[in-house]
C-alpha cells in the first residue's frame, strides 16, 4: 500500500475545498454590505440575468439541490428581490421565479463586489482564465460521470 496517496498534500480536493472556503470568506465583507450571503448573491447573478426562471433550471445553473434551494428562495422573497409563482398553463409543478424592482436596484449596488473582489485575487489575466477553464472542465467531468469504478 502506498502512504503517500493519503496525504492531504497529495488530494487535489483539498486545496479545491480550501480554496472555495477562503474565496466564500473573502466575499463576506463585501455581501454584508449589500445584505446577501454568498449562495444569495450568485442566485442574484443567475436572476440578474434571466430575469425570470424556473426554479429547477436555477438550481441546474447553480448545482443546488431542491433542500438547498427552497430555503434560498424564501429568503430571497422574504428580503422582496425575488417572487415565485406556479405555472398558470402546462405542468403547474413548474415553478418560476422572477427578480422584482428591489431585486433590480440591488444590482446597481453589486455590481462593485467583482471589483473588491478582484483586488484580493492577484492572478494576471492569463492565470485567471486558465484556472476558470480547468475548473469548468473539472466540474463538467464530475458532472457527468455518474460511476467511477
Amino acid at each position: 500500500m502506498n502512504a503517500e496517496i493519503l496525504k492531504l498534500e497529495n488530494q487535489l480536493c483539498f486545496p479545491l475545498y480550501a480554496a472555495a472556503k477562503a474565496m466564500v470568506k473573502k466575499y463576506a465583507p463585501f455581501l454584508n454590505e449589500i445584505r446577501l450571503t454568498y449562495t444569495q448573491y450568485i442566485a442574484m447573478m443567475v436572476m440578474w440575468e434571466y430575469k425570470t426562471i424556473s426554479v429547477k433550471e436555477l438550481g441546474n445553473r447553480l448545482y443546488l439541490d431542491s433542500g438547498t434551494l427552497t430555503p434560498l428562495l424564501k429568503r430571497l422573497e422574504s428580503k422582496k428581490l425575488i417572487s415565485r409563482e406556479r405555472a398558470t398553463t402546462g405542468d403547474e409543478r413548474f415553478v418560476y421565479i422572477s427578480v422584482t424592482p428591489e431585486g433590480i436596484q440591488l444590482k446597481k449596488k453589486a455590481v462593485q463586489v467583482p471589483q473588491k473582489m478582484g483586488k484580493c485575487i492577484s492572478l494576471d489575466p492569463n492565470e485567471a482564465q486558465t484556472l476558470y477553464m480547468l475548473l469548468y472542465k473539472l466540474l463538467g467531468q464530475l458532472e457527468n460521470k455518474e460511476d467511477c469504478n
